[in-house]
């Protein structure tokens, strides 16, 4: 298990740079949580924005999930196909929430131990500071893997289509 939430990869496709653009914009919607229409479409797998150089999207998803990874990438154009960079990591308030809880927890712990010395409290606060944490690095991970699957296969079927 890797100890910061985040996670990178290299993905080498035989498919063109606006191959793999238009592909990912067929199956990306801009965020609009006011109007349920759009949400409901079946095809639609990713929630962002699609640029001329990248991307930045998440897995569209029909219920709140606090760990699900922010996907941004870069696709560049070779001579046989693409390159897709592709950085997996937690949006910005999830990661304040998970580092702010982490570490007011371990200054709780550092209070207990240092000025009060109170081993047992110090030692509680230490253990669910480091919960927490793995906790949380737990769920994206399990997030992170799932979003993989379902970008792996959108690119694949689109290989296999090409065959």
């Amino acid at each position: 298990m890797k100890l910061l939430p985040f996670h990178s990869e290299t993905l080498v496709s035989a498919l063109t740079k606006e191959e793999v653009l238009g592909h990912l914009i067929r199956v990306t919607r801009e965020v609009n949580f006011l109007d349920v229409r759009t949400q409901q479409d079946p095809k639609v797998r990713f929630n962002g924005m699609i640029g001329q150089e990248g991307f930045r999207i998440s897995r569209a998803i029909t219920r709140g999930d606090s760990f699900l990874p922010l996907i941004t990438g870069e696709v560049e154009s070779t001579p046989r196909g693409s390159i897709i960079f592709i950085r997996y990591k937690l949006f910005p308030t999830t990661f304040f929430f998970l580092a702010f809880w982490s570490v007011i927890l371990l200054a709780f712990a550092g209070f207990y131990f240092a000025p009060l010395r109170n081993i047992e409290y110090g030692i509680i606060c230490l253990a669910l500071a480091i919960l927490n944490y793995a906790m949380g690095i737990f769920f994206f991970q399990r997030q992170v893997k799932a979003s993989r699957e379902v970008f792996h296969e959108l690119i694949n079927f689109e290989m296999k289509g090409k065959e």
